[in-house]
């Protein structure tokens, strides 16, 4: 056997190798999915009137404003996005290639059988797709969600110290998947323990 097909089926059998590498694209593709949901729900849930017996009442705005602007939903949110000026043209950029890394990993397996590993940009995808989560969630908390609620009115809002809902759900995926020991068990003993003071609290009362 050709040495180089050799070592490419010694990697994708050796699970020291593979089971980084699977972790690593699993995380990725569903970060993907935080974005994406992101992306199009805050909008869509923006132009949401409450329900019926049908599920949600869609203002038909929705469809006149930001789904007439592209084919595709999360490229038409991606413009609305940057007609209110919360992203820029380079930002819709930025999501082609994370949008590209992610098909790469979800439909292209040659990293692992050719023994080459992550594709070169994942990092720096990875970094900027979590940049660009935070930029839309951050506009939507400011310019939105404070933005309506008087308890913040005349106060000066620090938007390096939010921290918003779906990247703490992305930070401890990638502390549970890929952190050390120490840190993977964190929120698993954390749980545990407020669970049992819950308990004990109620068994007490």
């Amino acid at each position: 056997m050709d040495q180089k097909i050799q070592k490419s089926w010694e990697d994708f059998l050796n699970p020291d190798i593979v089971r980084p590498y699977l972790i690593a694209t699993s995380v990725y593709i569903f970060a993907f999915q935080i974005l994406k949901d992101s992306i199009i729900g805050r909008i869509r849930d923006f132009f949401c009137n409450g329900f019926n017996e049908r599920g949600e009442i869609i203002d038909s705005k929705y469809q006149a404003e930001v789904l007439s602007l592209n084919k595709s939903p999360v490229y038409a949110s991606l413009e609305w996005l940057k007609s209110m000026k919360a992203i820029e043209q380079n930002d819709v950029e930025i999501f082609d290639k994370i949008k590209k890394c992610r098909n790469t990993l979800a439909h292209d397996f040659s990293h692992l059988t050719a023994g080459t590993g992550l594709p070169q940009d994942f990092d720096d995808n990875f970094r900027n797709m979590v940049s660009l989560l935070r930029k839309i969630e951050v506009w939507w908390i400011v310019n939105v969600e404070i933005a309506v609620n008087p308890d913040y009115d005349g106060q000066e809002i620090d938007e390096n110290g939010i921290i918003p809902g779906p990247l703490m759900s992305l930070q401890i995926l990638c502390d549970v998947a890929l952190g050390s020991d120490e840190k993977s068990k964190f929120y698993l003993e954390q749980f545990n323990r407020m669970n049992s003071q819950s308990k004990g609290k109620r068994q007490d009362g």
